[in-house]
C-alpha cells in the first residue's frame, strides 16, 4: 500500500510539475507565435487589402471585445487618416473553417478588398478562393451592411465553379464581419482616434 502512494504522489508531482513549466513555455511563446501568425498568415491578406496605406497595419493594430470573443482590428492610414480597417472572420467551407480578412472603409462602410487567411479547402478547387482574383475583387466596394450569399442561394456573390460550398463559406465570413462591424463601430471610432495626425 507504501508503494502505491509513494508512485501516486511522485506521479502528481511530475505532472504538476511538467504542466507547469508547459503553461510557462505557451505563455512565453504567445506572443511570438501570433507575431508570427501576424506577419506570414494573415499579413500578406492584410497588406494586400490595405496597399498603399501610409502605415504598417501589423503594428497599428488594437482589439476590440465582442461579447465574450476579442478581435483584432487592423488599421490602414491614407492621406493621413485613418480611414480603413481590416478584421478577420470566419465561415464553413467544405474542409473546416475559412479565415477571411475584410477590409472596411469606415466612412463610407465599404468593403475595400476580401483576403482569404486560412483554409482547409481541397487543393485547386476551394483553395482558389485564395488564390482566385476575380473572386474576391467582387466584394469591392459593396456596402459591408448586408447578408452575403451565392447566386444559387438568391445572393449577389458569383460562386467559384465547382467550389460552391467554399463559396459560401466566404459569403457566410463576411456577413459575419458585418455583424461585428456593426456592433463594435462606436468603439472602433473611438480607437482610431488616437491613430489620426
Amino acid at each position: 500500500m507504501r508503494e502505491m502512494i509513494k508512485m501516486v504522489v511522485v506521479l502528481t508531482v511530475l505532472s504538476s510539475f511538467s504542466g507547469g513549466l508547459l503553461a510557462a513555455i505557451r505563455n512565453n511563446t504567445k506572443e511570438r507565435i501570433e507575431y508570427q501568425q501576424l506577419k506570414f498568415v494573415k499579413g500578406p491578406a492584410i497588406r494586400s487589402i490595405l496597399e498603399g496605406c501610409s502605415n504598417d497595419p501589423i503594428v497599428d493594430r488594437f482589439k476590440i471585445k465582442d461579447g465574450d470573443v476579442e478581435h483584432s482590428f487592423f488599421v490602414g492610414v491614407f492621406d493621413g487618416k485613418p480611414s480603413t480597417v481590416a478584421l478577420e472572420s470566419f465561415g464553413k467551407g467544405f474542409g473546416g473553417n475559412i479565415g477571411v480578412m475584410v477590409g472596411v472603409n469606415v466612412k463610407e462602410d465599404t468593403i475595400v478588398g476580401v483576403g482569404v487567411t486560412t483554409h482547409s479547402e481541397t487543393p485547386g478547387v476551394g483553395s482558389r478562393a485564395k488564390t482566385e482574383p476575380d473572386f474576391t475583387a467582387q466584394f469591392q466596394g459593396l456596402p459591408l451592411k448586408k447578408e452575403f450569399k451565392v447566386k444559387a442561394d438568391g445572393g449577389q456573390v458569383d460562386a467559384l465553379s465547382g467550389a460552391t460550398v467554399t463559396s459560401r463559406g466566404v459569403s457566410a465570413a463576411l456577413t459575419d464581419a458585418a455583424g461585428i462591424y456593426e456592433r463594435v463601430k462606436p468603439q472602433l471610432m473611438e480607437k482610431l482616434k488616437t491613430f489620426a495626425n
